[in-house]
């Protein structure tokens, strides 16, 4: 018999906050005391049934400036029950991994009655943001106090108040005593060993562990490439003709390293619960909108945007802008080209070792402007997929992801492409590579840890004399946390964690034979990546809400996808080397066509290409899958 929240009593006074929600300043009071009792209120009768009280009681408001800061929980039977409706998977005493449920909880294992360590912190917070983006307007026409803020049943109040600006933001709180306990087995101390993956999961949730746990398999496997290629580069790097056997080990490298990585992936989820978590119906994004209507699917009242008003945006704006962004980007670098050409009849002329010096500049300031670029045109990418009214949340993704890929892959890896197959350069290939990748992880480190850590501790340190200096009996230490964490910068996401990955692995694989040294540069970049971005996690971000996953998602189609372009551009490269060229003096046609060939014919190729094309249809919206 299913057990239901209005079986039981799960208020709770007094309680651990898990959640912070911050309210606009000039908020009503009655939009105030209208959503207080929509949180509090029991399931049966539309609430959210959870434990909701001020940061602040009126004495201290008067005391402190006045924030509009709530703490939210649930009591552990709220917690439980709330486990079972968003279809958690733990492991049972019989070792058998099935969806959680309030009333066989005794056959799970490490639970008991007594124990509140059964759901992690990350699943708590998880289940609270599950309940209070589910809380959905009934009667209601509008938002209280707020005639403008439409509502219509069915409708994510959370989502409605967020786009109204009354709610300012929603964040899980830091766990500061497991926080440190994490930190002292991940980053403080810079030794070369595995990182706690399990832990990481425990605090943050399954898809920042999988990040973190690709992260640390990605560097042990560039290990291999980094051994071989140091003797190589030290010992046969003026000779470029010499690459055919680098080439060929790159070529079957960067195919087999996803393949074992799926494997790993999947028994980690399996271990995890996510594996088998069962797939929730996609309810629309925040930012969707359209006319309101019923849904011929769904049966709800939701608004509805046409397909083919999207489809008219996607082909005739934002499509015309990508190839306007990719020409510009290929403009740019035939002055990179120019700049080379400049700086290497000034060093033929003269011969110093200032112009020596000097040919490295047009490579450090290209590397430069790819950055910026990069980061410009993500702005556009995101404004663009956002005004294409995308309904679902996947969908946006998808699309964003595609849009940027593309552009990144053409402005990182243009004038690579240029240099090898056009100009034939492999001098100049080795140099511009060599420069592109070190410059790019070193602007990386700054921009994306050094930066933002250096300015959360001026913050950190205005928070202390501020609360130092108080003068009411208050909680300071949770005063203190919170006001602290809400100035955070909110983490975005793996986008852009997966997006450097995803370069870095394509500097390695595709051109790596010409500059062997491109894995070392990268082994060591990484091992500075998982501490800072370690610690940006947990010192310079807002606790990110646990979200489960399976996967790397999309991410594995984009890195087989390199793999792939990865496989022709070590072929070609072997096709073009002496050696190989050496054992057809007469006929370049019996080359090419062998070149092809062992392409088509290669196992490495054909173990994805099916299932990449296939995949990739489905990712841009071609095929449908159920």
């Amino acid at each position: 018999m299913k057990v239901t929240l209005s079986a039981l009593d799960t208020h709770e006074s007094s309680f651990t906050p898990l959640v912070v929600i911050e309210l606009a300043q000039d908020v009503k009071e009655e939009t105030k005391e209208w959503l207080k009792n929509r949180i509090i209120t029991k399931k049966k009768d539309g609430g959210a049934q959870l434990s909701f009280r001020p940061l602040l009681n009126k004495y201290e408001k008067e005391t402190l400036e006045n924030q509009n800061l709530y703490l939210v929980g649930a009591s552990k039977i709220r917690l439980l029950l709330g486990a079972e409706a968003v279809g958690l998977v733990k492991e049972c005493s019989d070792n058998t991994m099935r969806a959680f449920t309030y009333g066989t909880r005794h056959s799970f294992k490490d639970f008991d009655d007594d124990n509140d360590d059964f759901l992690s912190m990350a699943e708590r917070q998880f289940i609270i943001k599950h309940e209070l983006e589910n809380l959905r307007a009934r009667d209601e026409k509008m938002i209280p106090g707020y005639p403008q803020a439409k509502l219509y049943p069915g409708k994510s109040l959370l989502r409605r108040l967020l786009t109204s600006g009354i709610v300012v933001q929603v964040f899980p709180l830091h766990d500061n005593e497991a926080l440190k306990k994490l930190e002292d087995t991940w980053y403080t101390r810079f030794t070369l060993k595995f990182q706690p993956i399990d832990r990481i999961r425990g605090y943050f949730g399954e898809t920042i562990a999988l990040y973190f746990g690709f992260l640390e398999y990605f560097t042990f496997a560039l290990i291999p490439m980094a051994i071989i290629g140091l003797p190589y580069y030290l010992f046969a790097w003026e000779d470029y003709d010499k690459y055919v056997i680098f080439a060929s080990f790159n070529l079957i490298w960067s195919t087999v390293i996803l393949e074992v990585w799926k494997r790993g992936c999947a028994s980690m989820t399996y271990r995890w619960g996510t594996l088998v978590m069962k797939r929730k119906f996609e309810e629309p994004r925040p930012g969707y909108h359209g006319v309101l209507g019923i849904n011929p699917v769904t049966g709800r009242e939701e608004p509805l945007y046409p397909s083919y008003k999207r489809q008219l945006r996607i082909y005739l704006v934002s499509l015309p802008f990508v190839c306007l962004c990719l020409y510009f980007s290929l403009f740019v670098m035939m002055i990179y080209f120019d700049m080379e050409a400049w700086a290497l009849g000034l060093h033929e002329d003269s011969g110093s070792e200032w112009t020596s010096i000097l040919l490295y500049v047009p490579s450090i300031i290209y590397a430069i402007v790819i950055e910026i670029m990069n980061r410009l045109y993500r702005y556009a990418a995101e404004f663009l997929t956002s005004w294409e009214n995308h309904r679902l949340e996947s969908a946006y993704q998808n699309h964003l992801i595609l849009k940027v890929l593309v552009f990144n892959f053409l402005n990182c890896f243009a004038s690579l492409f240029y240099i090898a197959f056009v100009l034939r350069d492999m001098k100049l290939l080795r140099q511009s590579l060599a420069t592109l990748l070190i410059t790019s992880q070193i602007l990386n480190q700054i921009v994306e840890s050094l930066l933002p850590y250096w300015l959360q501790k001026k913050h950190h340190v205005r928070v202390k004399k501020k609360v130092e200096a108080l003068k009411a009996d208050i909680d300071a230490t949770l005063y203190e946390q919170v006001v602290l964490e809400k100035e955070m910068g909110t983490y975005l996401g793996t986008f852009d964690d997966y997006l450097e990955l995803f370069l870095q692995f394509g500097y390695v694989s595709l051109f790596s034979c010409v500059y062997p040294l491109a894995a070392a540069f990268a082994v060591l970049n990484n091992l500075t990546e998982v501490n800072s971005d370690a610690l940006k996690m947990c010192r310079v971000l807002k606790r990110p809400f646990s979200e489960p996953s399976a996967s790397i998602g999309v991410w594995q189609l984009a890195f087989e996808t390199m793999s792939v372009i990865s496989v022709v551009t070590n072929c070609a490269l072997i096709g073009m080397s002496p050696q190989v060229n050496a054992l057809f003096p007469e006929s370049k046609t019996d080359l090419i066509l062998i070149v092809v060939a062992v392409e088509v014919t290669n196992p490495i190729m054909g173990f994805h290409l099916q299932d990449l094309i296939s995949t990739l249809l489905c990712t841009t919206g071609f095929m449908r899958t159920e």
